[in-house]
C-alpha cells in the first residue's frame, strides 16, 4: 500500500469500479559467510515441498532490496537502476552477507494490457523487457522479484493493471520471466473477500510449478497472520512504513505481539527498510535495524544503494546482526518487559544462546536491564555477553543491562561459556536524564559506572568532554582502584555552556577506561545529550512561534502553521477543522509528539484540535498533554466528523510539556491532527 490521502484513495476505487463496469476481463544459489549463515534449506519439489513449512520457500526471513521507499514512482527507477543494484550487491559485499533479491515495486507496466491481456512492461524504464532484466539479476548468483496488486489496478494513482481476474495469466507471465519473489498489494480489491483474492493467487502460482516466494500485502487488515501460513510465506501486518521515528515505531509496536505467527516459511512482515534515505538519524537507523533483526522480519533494502554512505553500509552490513534475523530456528523475539519506554526483547537462537534488543523508545538516555535467567539460559558461573554493534565480547556474572540513548538499542547474544574469564568484564557506562541548561547557566550531569562482570575490573577512570569552548569540571571521584562485581563509580560534573550558545541539542562524551583481572584495556563510551534552551517570553505566546526540544511524527515533520502533508517540510495546508481556517497552529501526524521547554515560567495551554479536513471522512486521532511527566488534560477520540475541540491544561510551573497525538488504537491511515492556536500562557 502506498500511503495517500483518503480523497485519492476514494479516487482510486472509483477508477477501479469503473474499470470493472466497463467489462475487464481475464482468465480466473547464495553463499552466506559463518556469521549469518543458515541451514542450507533445498528447493523442495513434489511431496516434499508441499510438507515443508512454506512449501520449501523462505525457511529464513527474505533478504533483499526493494526500490519503492527511495524513487516511488519517478523516472529513476528503471532497468539501469535494477541492474547497478546487482552489481552493488556483488561489489559491497551484500550478497556474501545473505541479501538475495533484487525487487521491483509499482510503476513497472504500462497502464494498459495488450489485445491478448498480458501485461505489458514500460519501454521506457525497461526497454529490454523484464525477462532481461531477470536474466541478469540471475546471472549474478541473485533473486529477481515483482509486484502487483490484488485488485482491478495497482496502488499508484497513474492506475496501473492490477491482478484481480487475470490471476492465472499473470502468474504464468511471471513464471515464463523467471520472477522469484511475488509481493501482491490490497488496492482497488473492489471489496472481495482478501482471502478469496490471495487463494487465488497462491493456486495460480503453485500452478506455474515455479518456486515463487509469496509476499502478501493486504496491510493486516484481515488478520493474515492468522490464516496466511498455508497461502504465503510472509504477510504484512501494518500499513505502510515511512522515513521518521514515529512511523518505525508505530509500526514495530504492532508487529511485536505477533510473536507465535512466525516461524521457517512464515513470516510477519513490518514493511521494508528506511536505513539510509535521511529521515531518521544513524542511532535510530540502527535502532530499526536491530528491531527487525529480532522480529525475524524479512529485510529488504529500501534504499538507493548507488547514493548510500559507508554508515549506511555498515549498519545494512552488519553481519552479527543479520545472524539474529537469519537464525534457523526461526523464531520471533518475545517482550519480556516495556515498562516506560525501556523495552527488553529477547529472542531464542539455535544453539540455546539467547539474542536480546534493550530499546529505548524515549527521548532520553534509559537504563534497561535484565538477567541471562530472564532470558531463559542455564544457571552457570558466568556468561559470555557479545555486542552486536561493537563488535565485543565481556564476562557478565548474569546481569544484562545497558544505559541506552535516546531511540537508542542496544543488541546483545548472550551464552552460557566456560571461557568466559577470557573475556574482560562487562561494565554498563551510565549519565542521567538529558540536560537541561540556558546559555550560560551551569547544568549537573552523573555519570556511573557499574561492574556487571563475575571478575573486577580495576584501574577504571571516566572522563566527560563537551564541545569546544563548553567548561566541564568533575566535582567528585574519577577514578576507583577496583570495581568488585556489582560495585559502581559515580562522578559529578558541572557543564556549562558558554554564553550566546545557540538553542539545540548538543553532544557530551561520557567514557570509561578500566582492564581485566589479566591485564586486557578496555574501554567504553556513551554520549550525554544536553539541549540549550530558551525560556518562553512572558505573556501569552504562540506554540508555533516558540523553539521545540523535539518533534517526532507519524509521516512527514511537523508543520507550524500548516497541516501535515506527509513528505518534506513546507508541503501542508491551511489548517482547517470543520470547515474553520486557523492562521496558527502545529500540523501533524499521529503518532506524534511535540516537547516544549517551559522553564517553569509558564502556568496553562490551550488549543482547538481535531483531524484536518483534507482527510475527507478518513482519520481518527486522540490528543493528550503532558507536563514533567503526568498528563494533565486530554480528548476522546475525534473524527474528521467532530468540530474542533478545546483543550485547556494547567501546566503548574512545569519543566517541560508535551503535545502528543495517537491514533487512538487504530491504524495510522489519515491520522492528520491539528493543535490549532495552540497557545502557551507563562
Amino acid at each position: 500500500m502506498r500511503h495517500v490521502s483518503s480523497l485519492a484513495i476514494r479516487r482510486r476505487i472509483i477508477g477501479g469500479i469503473a474499470a470493472a463496469l466497463l467489462g475487464t476481463t481475464g482468465a480466473a544459489g547464495l553463499t552466506i559467510p559463518a556469521a549469518a549463515q543458515p541451514t542450507a534449506h533445498p528447493v523442495n519439489t513434489g511431496a516434499n515441498a508441499a510438507a515443508a513449512p512454506g512449501g520449501g520457500l523462505a525457511v529464513t526471513p527474505p533478504m533483499g532490496f526493494n526500490n519503492w521507499n527511495s524513487t516511488h514512482c519517478r523516472a529513476e527507477f528503471n532497468e539501469a537502476m535494477v541492474k547497478d543494484i546487482a552489481d552493488i550487491f556483488m561489489t559491497k559485499g551484500l550478497k556474501e552477507a545473505g541479501y538475495q533479491y533484487v525487487n521491483l515495486d509499482d510503476c513497472w507496466a504500462l497502464p494498459q494490457r495488450d489485445a491478448d491481456g498480458k501485461l505489458v512492461p514500460d519501454p521506457v524504464r525497461f526497454p529490454n523487457g523484464i525477462k532481461a532484466v531477470a536474466d541478469y539479476v540471475h546471472s549474478k548468483g541473485l533473486k529477481f522479484g515483482i509486484y502487483t496488486s490484488a485488485g482491478t489496478k495497482t496502488c499508484n494513482s497513474a492506475g496501473f493493471p492490477g491482478a484481480l481476474g487475470h490471476e492465472q495469466s499473470d502468474a504464468q507471465q511471471f513464471a515464463d520471466w523467471g520472477v522469484d519473489y511475488l509481493k501482491y498489494d490490497n488496492c482497488n480489491n473492489q471489496g472481495v473477500d482478501a482471502k478469496q483474492r490471495y487463494l487465488a493467487m497462491r493456486d495460480a502460482l503453485q500452478a506455474t510449478g515455479r518456486p515463487i516466494v509469496y509476499s502478501i500485502c493486504e496491510w493486516g487488515q484481515n488478520k493474515p497472520w492468522e490464516w496466511a501460513a498455508d497461502v504465503g510465506q510472509l504477510w504484512r501486518t501494518t500499513g505502510d512504513i515511512s522515513d521518521s521515528w514515529g512511523s518505525m515505531l508505530s509500526i514495530a509496536k504492532k508487529n511485536l505481539p505477533l510473536t507465535p505467527y512466525a516461524g521457517p516459511g512464515h513470516w510477519n512482515d513490518p514493511d521494508m527498510l528506511e536505513v539510509g534515505n535521511g529521515g531518521m538519524t544513524p542511532t535510530e537507523y540502527r535502532s530499526h535495524f536491530s528491531l527487525w533483526s529480532i522480529m525475524a522480519a524479512p529485510l529488504l533494502i529500501g534504499t538507493d544503494l548507488r547514493k548510500a554512505t559507508p554508515e549506511t553500509y555498515e549498519i545494512l552490513g552488519n553481519r552479527e546482526v543479520i545472524a539474529v534475523d537469519q537464525d534457523r530456528l526461526g523464531k520471533q523475539g518475545q517482550v519480556l518487559s516495556s515498562e516506560g519506554g525501556g523495552w527488553v526483547i529477547a529472542k531464542e537462537l539455535a544453539g540455546g544462546d539467547r539474542a536480546v534488543a534493550l530499546f529505548n523508545e524515549t527521548d532520553r538516555p534509559r537504563h534497561i536491564a535484565t538477567t541471562a535467567a530472564a532470558l531463559g539460559l542455564p544457571e552457570a558461573d558466568a556468561y559470555q555477553l557479545r555486542d552486536l554493534w561493537e563488535h565485543r565480547s565481556y564476562n557478565t556474572a548474569g546481569d544484562v543491562a545497558a544505559t541506552v540513548p535516546a531511540h537508542g538499542t542496544a543488541l546483545f547474544r548472550v551464552s552460557a561459556d566456560r571461557r568466559w574469564a577470557a573475556y574482560p568484564p562487562a561494565v554498563e557506562l551510565g549519565t542521567d536524564a538529558a540536560a537541561l541548561a540556558e546559555a550560560g547557566t551551569t547544568a549537573q550531569v552523573a555519570t556511573v559506572v557499574t561492574d556487571l562482570g563475575r571478575a573486577p575490573a580495576r584501574q577504571v577512570s571516566v572522563r566527560l568532554t563537551g564541545p569546544a569552548g563548553w567548561r566541564v569540571e568533575a566535582t567528585s571521584p574519577t577514578r576507583a582502584t577496583t570495581l568488585p562485581t556489582g560495585r559502581k563509580l559515580t562522578t559529578r560534573w558541572q557543564v556549562t555552556a558558554p554564553a550566546g550558545t545557540p538553542a539545540g541539542a548538543y553532544e557530551l562524551k561520557v567514557s570509561a577506561d578500566y582492564r581485566s583481572p589479566r591485564g586486557t584495556r578496555a574501554a567504553a563510551q556513551l554520549p550525554a545529550p544536553v539541549h540549550v534552551v530558551v525560556a518562553p517570553p512572558s505573556g501569552t505566546s504562540y506554540a508555533s512561534d516558540l523553539p521545540w526540544l523535539s518533534a517526532v511524527n507519524g509521516w512527514g515533520p511537523v508543520e507550524k502553521d500548516t497541516s501535515v502533508g506527509e513528505n518534506a517540510a513546507g508541503d501542508g495546508h491551511p489548517i482547517t477543522i470543520g470547515g474553520t481556517v486557523h492562521a496558527k497552529g502545529l500540523g501533524v501526524h499521529a503518532p506524534s509528539e511535540v516537547t516544549y521547554y517551559t522553564g517553569g515560567r509558564c502556568t496553562s495551554f490551550t488549543a482547538q484540535v481535531g483531524v484536518d479536513d483534507e482527510e475527507g471522512a478518513a482519520g481518527t486521532v486522540a490528543f493528550e498533554v503532558w507536563a514533567d511527566g503526568e498528563k494533565v488534560a486530554s480528548t476522546g477520540t475525534l473524527t474528521n466528523a467532530d468540530p474542533a475541540t478545546t483543550v485547556t491544561a494547567a501546566l503548574g510551573g512545569a519543566t517541560t510539556v508535551r503535545l502528543v497525538t495517537t491514533d487512538a488504537g487504530d491504524d495510522v491511515t489519515s491520522d492528520h491532527g491539528d493543535w490549532a492556536e495552540a497557545a502557551f500562557s507563562c
